[in-house]
């Protein structure tokens, strides 16, 4: 069955920017639609939907019968970028909090449910990602049927944790982002993740996704940094990025025993914190890193995802 792929530019939280959501099915799609949020650094464009072997998530979605939708947070894929990330990092306070990563999610939902006429979506959050839809789920319980928290994010308070100046936004090259998906690893260990060629493929795919991407001037993509300024506050404070107490819908949590971002520590903190959700489980897969979703063992998360969804 063809996939049907479609583009919306959608007014960001941020005045004079627009953010992309974009849609992919089929002719026989059933169900609640699913949208998926991503992380911190790079959009979902380029996560969710990049084909590996001519296949991404999105399209393994879509084909299995599901309504799939994905959103590029401001300053991130291809949404616009503020103007503030045309001027020197140090101008600026940090960029796209976890608030206005919010407001941008709920623009979403809104626009998918008034073209789907539904009352509410799915949600996917990929690593920050979970810390967004965790808090939307619990403060509007109404908008979401079933959660899905990939790579669950949790930060407690941290002793002696010290604050940092941070910037508006930072910088990542394509080594820099290779570097940082097999940190930990051998070299050996990591052929067995992820095929090298692929992952490098991917980096520099993903850095050249920055609108002023030059390989000569600018060989780096922007990320806002609205995210590590939420990290700290809760390292500092104790206070919670988002109340997993707070959220009803049913709620799965998913990881990779080699992800030392979004750890399988934090996941198992989050799960033991869903008390009023309708039911939660956990799943842990094998020979997974951080960046599970675009390695070997890819299709074990989809399934899993994807039996979650349809129960």
């Amino acid at each position: 069955m063809p996939i049907t792929e479609s583009n919306y530019d959608l007014p960001s939280h941020k005045h004079r920017c627009h953010i992309q959501l974009r849609h992919k099915t089929t002719n026989t799609a059933q169900g609640t639609p699913i949208l998926f949020v991503h992380g911190a650094t790079y959009g979902a464009s380029q996560t969710f939907d990049y084909a590996i072997n001519g296949r991404s998530w999105m399209d393994e979605m879509a084909d299995q019968g599901f309504d799939a939708w994905c959103l590029d947070l401001t300053g991130y894929g291809q949404s616009d970028r503020p103007g503030e990330m045309a001027e020197a990092t140090s101008l600026n306070a940090p960029l796209v909090r976890t608030d206005d990563a919010v407001a941008d999610v709920l623009r979403a939902i809104d626009f998918i449910c008034a073209q789907r006429a539904c009352e509410a979506v799915d949600l996917l959050g990929y690593s920050w990602g979970t810390a967004i839809c965790g808090r939307i789920a619990g403060q509007c319980p109404d908008r979401v049927n079933r959660l899905v928290l990939y790579g669950a994010l949790w930060v407690e308070k941290q002793t002696n944790f010290k604050a940092s100046s941070i910037p508006a936004y930072r910088t990542v090259t394509a080594s820099s982002a290779l570097s940082r998906w097999g940190h930990g690893l051998e070299p050996a260990v990591f052929e067995t993740v992820v095929d090298p060629q692929v992952a490098a493929d991917w980096c520099q795919t993903v850095v050249e996704t920055d609108p002023d991407y030059d390989a000569a001037q600018h060989a780096f993509l922007r990320a806002p940094t609205g995210v590590r300024a939420d990290y700290e506050h809760c390292a500092l404070t104790g206070a919670d990025w988002y109340e997993p107490e707070l959220i009803q819908a049913p709620t799965f949590i998913v990881v990779g025993d080699l992800d030392i971002e979004t750890t399988p520590e934090q996941g198992l903190i989050v799960f033991s914190r869903l008390t009023q959700a309708h039911s939660r489980q956990l799943t842990l897969i094998g020979g997974g890193t951080h960046s599970l979703l675009l390695e070997n063992r890819r299709f074990q998360l989809f399934d899993a995802v994807r039996h979650f969804l349809a129960a």
